[in-house]
């Protein structure tokens, strides 16, 4: 006997405007898993699709995704066992040096990552081992500054996923470097704030390697009918469990062999 889960298209639109709601309101709301559970995860990506679309509709970029929970610290953190994916637009986009404003973010925590940009189309759903590393034009270092419009990040898998993967902000480091010679897997990372490590981690912990989590991501997008294109970034996944940040913080990420990257945050509202 098979138990099969019903989408109920009215859960769905209303799990979608309350997330909207909070993000442009900066008042998280409450969990909406109860709202969208009895459609499995499959709810959670249509809410997740919905909003997607209507920020695309409103003028917004896409520029990549990211993959989330791809750390078994981060799922831990979570009580969640599976990675999940969201979506990069180029307003989330933040150059470094520029002074981050928590203005724009709600309950703001960082990680450290690997982002991959992507140096040809990816449209099978089948792509292979091969096929991924041949198409990584380069590797830079990146702090995500991760986000939940839901109230005290009380999220289970429903609520991330449904949440655009908890995504807020990226920052990357400026100077790419090749793959070649570099073995994802074995880079380690540390992240400071005031002096002090904040979390620490490998690109091991990324799924194995975050050529495998860029992997898993390329297939699935790919068998979703939002594939990856050339120049696209793909946040790997968080090296390391994410940390707390507050006005005046100067985030820095040092990762061997793929650079360092700094997040400033403004000390200041506004």
């Amino acid at each position: 006997m098979t138990t099969e889960t019903t989408i109920d298209p009215t859960a769905i639109q209303q799990a979608a405007e309350q997330l909207r709601g909070a993000a442009a309101s900066g008042k998280p709301v409450a969990p909406i898993r109860d709202v969208i559970s009895a459609g499995g995860v499959d709810a959670a990506y249509a809410v997740q699709e919905i909003n997607t679309r209507h920020a695309l509709d409103s003028g917004r970029r896409l520029v990549g995704r990211k993959i989330g929970l791809t750390s078994l610290a981060v799922q831990r953190q979570l009580g969640v066992d599976q990675p999940d994916y969201g979506m990069l637009f180029s307003d989330m986009d933040v150059p470094e040096g520029i002074p981050i404003s928590l203005d724009q973010v709600i309950q703001p925590k960082v990680e450290a990552e690997i982002a991959i940009v992507v140096g040809r189309d990816l449209l099978y759903p089948d792509l292979t081992t091969a096929e991924m590393i041949r198409a990584v034009e380069y590797v830079v270092p990146a702090i995500e500054i991760v986000d939940s419009r839901v109230a005290n990040w009380d999220i289970r898998i429903w609520d991330t996923v449904a949440d655009n993967a908890s995504s807020g902000l990226f920052v990357l480091g400026a100077v790419p470097r090749k793959l070649e010679a570099l073995d994802l897997r074995e880079c380690g990372m540390v992240m400071e704030a005031k002096g002090e490590p904040i979390s620490v981690g490998a690109g091991i912990a990324c799924l194995g390697s975050p050529i495998t989590a860029s992997l898993w991501l390329a297939r699935v997008m790919a068998r979703v009918g939002r594939p990856l294109l050339e120049g696209d970034v793909i946040l790997s996944g968080a090296l390391g469990p994410m940390a707390g940040i507050a006005r005046g913080d100067v985030v820095e990420a040092r990762i061997n062999g793929v650079g360092t990257v700094r997040a400033a945050f403004a000390a200041e509202a506004g």
